[in-house]
C-alpha cells in the first residue's frame, strides 16, 4: 500500500475540521494536492471556478452565507496573485477564509524559476493574521490547525503555502521530541462579555436618552432577538449598515433600513435627530452619517477590541459578543414608556416607502432601474439568499428590498469590489443548495467577472436541491456609479471613453450554456420575467435594459440641493437630461424641502 503523502493528510485534516467544499483552480504548483484529491474521491469537494479571484470570492460568499470558514486553493505564481482581491474582500469584511497555495519546489526556490513569486511578501498584508510555509511534513497539522482556528477567532483570511515537492512527501506526524510542535483539532465557541462596571456605565448612558438610535452591522447577526428586545425597551429606531441588511427584519416598523450614501432617508433622520446612539457589531466608516459630534451620547458593542472607539466619540466601548453582551445589559435598563420618538421614526419609514414607490414609478428609457428592484421585492421567496454587486445596483438593493426574517443578503462591503455578485451567489448555493439564490449585478460587473462564472453555474447547476439561481443584470451600457459620482461630486459629465459599455447579449450567452435567458426592454414585461425566473427549474439570467440616467439620489438630498444639479443636466448635453426633466418636474413631491432638514 502506498504511503500517505502530505497532500493526503492535508485533505484528511480538512475533512476532520468539517470542511466540505474547497473553491479553486488547478495548476502544476498544486499537482500533489490534486493527485491526493483523486485518491480521496473528491472529498472535500473541489469546486472549479473559472479564475482564482472567483474561487476566493466564492469562498467568501460560502463563509458569509454558511457561517463556516471558506477555503480556496490556487497554484503558485499567477494563481496565487489572482487570489488576492477575494482575500482582501474577506479581510476588510472580517470573514474567515483559509487560502492554500502552491509554491515552486524547494530545490528551485531562489533561482528565478518559472512561476516563482515571493509569496510571503505577497500575502503578508492580506493574510497577516496567520501566514506560514510548510517545509517538512511534521509541520502540517499544527500549521493547518492554526490557520483554521485563527481564521475563525480573528474573522480574517489566513494562508498556508506548500511547495510542490513537499505536497508529495510521505507524511509523518510530529513526534514527542524537542522542537516538534503537536496539534489538536478542537476549538470551543467564544462569547466574551464585558465586565459589570462597564455594563453599568453603558446602561446609565442609554437610560438617560429620550431619542435612542441603534445601528447594527453584521456583528449583530446572531443577536436579532436581543436587538429587538433592546429596541423595544428603549423605544428606539434601528438603522442597518449594508453588511447588516439581513440582521433584522425590515417588517419591524421601527427599522429604518440601511445607512449611508446608499441608505434611506429615515436612517439619515434617525441619526440626525437622536440624542443617544448604540452601535452593535458595526464598523460603519462614514462618520458624516452618524449624529453630529456632541449631540449624542454613545455606546458601542463589538467583539473585536481592535475595532472599537474609532468611528464616533463613544462614551462606553463594550468589548464582547453582541448577543451575550445584550443579554447582560438588558436587565440593567428600565423600559421607556414614552413612545413618541419611536412613533416619529415609524412615520418616517412609512413616508419613505411612499417616496420609493413614486420613484420606481417614474417613466424612464426604456426601464427604470428602481422599478426592476421594486417589482422583485414582493416576489422574493422567504428563504431567498440575495447577493449584489458594487455600483448603482447596490443602491437599488439597499433601498427597495424588504429583508424578511429568514432571508440572507450580502455584498462586498468595505472593499466594494466589482465582480463579486455572481461568485458570492455560487458560494451561497454550495452553502445552502436547498435555497434559492439571486444575484443583482450591473453590466460592468457582469462583463468583468459574471459572464465567465456563468460557466461555473452551468457546470454545477444540476447538483443543487433547489435549482434556482437567478442572475439579474441591470444593463444600462454605463459604469453608472462612477458616472453619477462625476456628475454629482465633480460637476462634470461622464468621460464616455471610460464609462460607456458595449451592449452584450447576456440572455443569449446564458442560453448558449444551456441556462435560461430572458431579455426585458419594456416595463410591462419586468414582473413576468421575475416570476418566470423564480419559478424556473434551473438557473436563469435576466437582462434588464435599464436607463442610465436615473440618479441614485443621496438619502439626505433636499429639493433645494438637487434643483441646481437637475437644472444643469436639463440645460446641458449630458444624456441624463431626459430623466432629469421628468425628475425635476416631480422632485418637489419626491424630495423634502430644506425646511424639513431640522
Amino acid at each position: 500500500m502506498s504511503k500517505t503523502t502530505v497532500g493526503d493528510h492535508l485533505l484528511e485534516r480538512l475533512r476532520a475540521w468539517g470542511v466540505s467544499h474547497v473553491f479553486g483552480y488547478p495548476g502544476d504548483g498544486i499537482n500533489g494536492l490534486l493527485a491526493a484529491w483523486g485518491r480521496a474521491g473528491d472529498e472535500p469537494r473541489f469546486v472549479q471556478a473559472r479564475h482564482e479571484e472567483m474561487a476566493a470570492f466564492e469562498a467568501v460568499g460560502y463563509a458569509k452565507f454558511s457561517g463556516r470558514a471558506g477555503v480556496c486553493v490556487a497554484t503558485s505564481g499567477p494563481g496565487a496573485v489572482h487570489l488576492l482581491n477575494g482575500l482582501y474582500d474577506a479581510k476588510l469584511d472580517h470573514v474567515p477564509v483559509v487560502a492554500i497555495v502552491g509554491q515552486t519546489d524547494r530545490s528551485a526556490m531562489g533561482g528565478s524559476y518559472q512561476q516563482e513569486v515571493d509569496l510571503h511578501t505577497l500575502f503578508k498584508d492580506v493574510a497577516g493574521a496567520y501566514l506560514e510555509t510548510v517545509t517538512v511534513p511534521e509541520q502540517l497539522p499544527n500549521v493547518l490547525d492554526r490557520a483554521i482556528r485563527t481564521a475563525y477567532a480573528r474573522r480574517a483570511p489566513t494562508a498556508l503555502i506548500i511547495p510542490g515537492d513537499v505536497q508529495e512527501l510521505p507524511y509523518s506526524p510530529p513526534g514527542h521530541a524537542h522542537k516538534m510542535v503537536p496539534s489538536s483539532l478542537d476549538v470551543s465557541g467564544w462569547a466574551p462579555v464585558p465586565d459589570d462596571a462597564s455594563l453599568a456605565r453603558a446602561a446609565e448612558v442609554l437610560g438617560a436618552g429620550s431619542k435612542v438610535a441603534i445601528l447594527v452591522g453584521q456583528g449583530a447577526a446572531g443577536a436579532a432577538r436581543e436587538v429587538e428586545e433592546i429596541a423595544d425597551t428603549l423605544g428606539a429606531g434601528v438603522a442597518k449598515a449594508l453588511l447588516g441588511m439581513d440582521v433584522l427584519s425590515d417588517e419591524l416598523p421601527y427599522v429604518t433600513g440601511p445607512i449611508g450614501l446608499l441608505g434611506t432617508r429615515p436612517s439619515y433622520e434617525l441619526m440626525r435627530d437622536c440624542d443617544t446612539l448604540l452601535t452593535i457589531g458595526s464598523s460603519f466608516p462614514y462618520s458624516e452619517f452618524l449624529p453630529p459630534y456632541g449631540q449624542a451620547r454613545a455606546v458601542q458593542i463589538d467583539i473585536d477590541p481592535h475595532m472599537v472607539g474609532m468611528r464616533y466619540p463613544y462614551e462606553v466601548n463594550l468589548v464582547g459578543d453582541a448577543a451575550a453582551t445584550l443579554r447582560r445589559l438588558l436587565p440593567l435598563l428600565t423600559r421607556t414608556e414614552d413612545r413618541a420618538w419611536q412613533r416619529s421614526v415609524t412615520e418616517g419609514v412609512r413616508r419613505w416607502h411612499t417616496v420609493m414607490e413614486r420613484r420606481a414609478a417614474l417613466a424612464a428609457d426604456p426601464v427604470n432601474p428602481e422599478y426592476v428592484a421594486r417589482t422583485l421585492d414582493p416576489l422574493l421567496p422567504d428563504d431567498a439568499m440575495i447577493t449584489t454587486d458594487a455600483g448603482s445596483v447596490a443602491t437599488w438593493y439597499a433601498r427597495h428590498l424588504t429583508m424578511r426574517r429568514a432571508m440572507r443578503g450580502s455584498l462586498s462591503g468595505t472593499l466594494a469590489s466589482m465582480g463579486s455578485g455572481v461568485p458570492y451567489a455560487i458560494g451561497a448555493k454550495f452553502a445552502h443548495p436547498d435555497r434559492p439564490a439571486i444575484a443583482l449585478v450591473g453590466d460592468g460587473a457582469m462583463q468583468m467577472n459574471g459572464l465567465a462564472e456563468l460557466v461555473t453555474v452551468a457546470k454545477y447547476a444540476g447538483e443543487w436541491a433547489d435549482p434556482r439561481l437567478v442572475v439579474a443584470v441591470w444593463n444600462n451600457q454605463d459604469l453608472n456609479m462612477v458616472s453619477w459620482e462625476m456628475r454629482a461630486l465633480g460637476g462634470a459629465p461622464p468621460f464616455e471613453a471610460s464609462q460607456s459599455l458595449p451592449d452584450v447579449g447576456y440572455a443569449d450567452f446564458a442560453r448558449s450554456l444551456g441556462l435560461e435567458g430572458i431579455r426585458v426592454t419594456a416595463p410591462e414585461d419586468v414582473e413576468d420575467a421575475w416570476r418566470e425566473a423564480l419559478a424556473a427549474d434551473g438557473p436563469t439570467v435576466l437582462d434588464f435594459r435599464t436607463d442610465p440616467a436615473v440618479p441614485p439620489v443621496p438619502p439626505h438630498a433636499t429639493w433645494d440641493q438637487m434643483e441646481a444639479t437637475l437644472t444643469s443636466l436639463v440645460r446641458g448635453g449630458d444624456r441624463a437630461h431626459v430623466i432629469a426633466q421628468g425628475l425635476k418636474a416631480k422632485a418637489q413631491d419626491l424630495l423634502p424641502r430644506r425646511s424639513d432638514d431640522r
